[in-house]
């Protein structure tokens, strides 16, 4: 009996399709989502490091002084300013030449300075002493009352230390000559001595010219007077 022969499909007879790369692309998502992880999160840190460091600078320089009550002389507690007592002007020291710091004395005249200079020498006195004490006293210059005071600050706002200056550490020893007039304000502040730094002389000057004083009294009546203001600036 004859064999039958069965016709082949081309279906059969064609390869398969080859397979598709989607399982693949699971795979890759994750590995780039640790990728991105692990570059934000040292990101995060860093800015985070960074802000802080900013804060904290910010902080750092802010200001260091706070004005103390009226006080003649006090001392910051880290020790930056310090603020000396005041010292009165010697007595026998002129007032300064302008304005209202003239001299309360008025200059003797011309003709009476002339004849006084021409007086003769006159020779030792040898009468008995209760003759002396019997003549008239002569005019003596006039001299100041129990009651005199310079003046005396009131309100002391302290100078800021120049943030140049501290950075570089530059300290100094300030002196300013203060003339107050007689409704206790500063009418002029010099420098007498320098700390060697501009910033340290300026800030100094611009803080006295600041204050408020109680005037001087003279015979019981204010008046104009003059102060000599010693600030020790010193860096941490």
């Amino acid at each position: 009996m004859p064999a039958l022969k069965l016709p082949m499909s081309r279906d059969m007879s064609t390869p398969p399709p080859p397979p598709t790369s989607a399982p693949t692309a699971a795979p890759r998502k994750r590995t780039r989502s640790r990728l991105l992880l692990l570059w934000i999160l040292p990101a995060f840190i860093v800015l985070g490091g960074l802000l802080f460091l900013l804060v904290w600078s910010i902080e750092k320089e802010k200001v260091f002084y706070t004005a103390p009550p009226s006080t003649a002389a006090d001392a910051q507690d880290d020790g930056q300013v310090k603020i000396f007592e005041p010292l009165p002007t010697p007595q026998n020291q002129p007032l300064a030449e302008s304005g209202e710091n003239r001299s309360l004395l008025p200059a003797p005249p011309p003709e009476a300075a002339h004849a006084q200079a021409a007086r003769p020498v006159e020779q030792p006195n040898t009468r008995p002493a209760n003759d002396m004490a019997a003549q008239a006293p002569t005019a003596a210059a006039p001299t100041r009352s129990s009651g005199n005071s310079p003046p005396v600050p009131i309100s002391q706002p302290a100078p800021r230390y120049p943030r140049n200056a501290l950075r570089n550490g530059i300290g100094g020893f300030v002196q300013l000559q203060v003339d107050v007039g007689v409704d206790g304000v500063p009418t002029s502040v010099s420098l007498i001595r320098s700390s060697g730094s501009r910033e340290l002389d300026r800030a100094a000057s611009e803080a006295v010219r600041r204050w408020r004083f109680q005037p001087a009294m003279e015979n019981g009546q204010p008046s104009s007077g003059r102060v000599t203001v010693p600030i020790q600036f010193t860096p941490n």
